[in-house]
């Protein structure tokens, strides 16, 4: 089965010893910050630095944010570091369009791409930008920068663009997208019912900016044992009997009931 990550740790791509420990944290992928953590006269050392960690391959996935493309900075980072040997994705900060995301794969032609959408222009190619090129990974929001763009003031103003991005994301075959940071490293309280308002709108796993986060957002995106056993009542009939089929307690299961079953279990393991 399919190994879905839950959690993404960002740490800052100037500061090596940070990413040394969010190598050892727990995260599932580690993602080496070269934008918002690093300052401007810090870029390049940021991009070397990484570029050094990447030279082998580490013990887990690590992307990096990349430089937003019409900054002085993303197109060096992505000749930098698109060829290092231990990149898992590159994750490319305020794409609002289709062909930005060609460009990039055409200039890292070996990377796995996921695009952060961060604008309302972004939100309304989101399926375009999802269907871009067959190196596009995964997408996901950039929240803090579009709830800047919006001018909307509530956290419940960002729900249309959320289930925007994980219809998009599903419509273009593309797995569940991630949540975007819970900027509050000690809340974690809200930490949890926001991972639980973002299960319910279809996300699955977050990114985060602190690893006490990271136990917090597993817990909330595990399946449950009543979702377990579920997952395996419904496989077992459909090991049994192919096709549309109705259960014993009245449940309808088809081909799409069947695939989140698999995804269920695949999360299970994890426990």
């Amino acid at each position: 089965m399919t190994a879905y990550p839950l959690t993404w740790l960002y740490a800052p791509g100037d500061r090596p010893d940070v990413v040394a420990k969010a190598l050892a944290s727990g995260a599932d992928v580690v993602v080496a910050d070269l934008e918002d953590a690093v300052a401007p006269d810090r870029k390049a050392y940021a991009r070397a630095a990484t570029a050094d960690l990447l030279h082998d391959v580490p013990a887990i996935p690590v992307h990096v944010r990349v430089n937003a493309l019409d900054s002085p900075w993303g197109e060096q980072d992505i000749a930098a570091l698109a060829p290092a040997p231990g990149l898992s994705g590159l994750r490319l900060p305020k794409i609002t369009s289709s062909a930005e995301v060609t460009h990039v794969a055409h200039r890292a032609a070996r990377a796995d791409l996921y695009a952060l959408l961060e604008t309302a222009l972004a939100v309304e190619q989101a399926y375009a930008i999802a269907c871009a090129h067959p190196h596009l990974r995964g997408i996901a929001l950039g929240e803090a920068d579009l709830l800047a763009d919006l001018g909307v003031r509530d956290d419940t103003g960002l729900d249309w663009p959320r289930s925007r991005v994980v219809v998009a994301a599903r419509a273009a075959g593309l797995p569940p997208p991630p949540q975007s940071v819970h900027p509050d490293t000690r809340d974690l309280d809200g930490l949890a019912v926001s991972c639980a308002r973002g299960r319910a709108l279809g996300f699955l796993g977050r990114a985060a900016i602190h690893p006490r986060q990271l136990p917090v957002i597993e817990r909330a995106y595990l399946p449950t044992g009543a979702e377990i056993e579920q997952a395996e009542t419904v496989l077992k009939a459909a090991a049994t009997e192919q096709g549309a089929q109705a259960l014993a307690d009245g449940r309808f299961i088809d081909a799409a009931v069947v695939t989140a079953a698999q995804r269920t279990l695949s999360l299970a393991r994890r426990r």
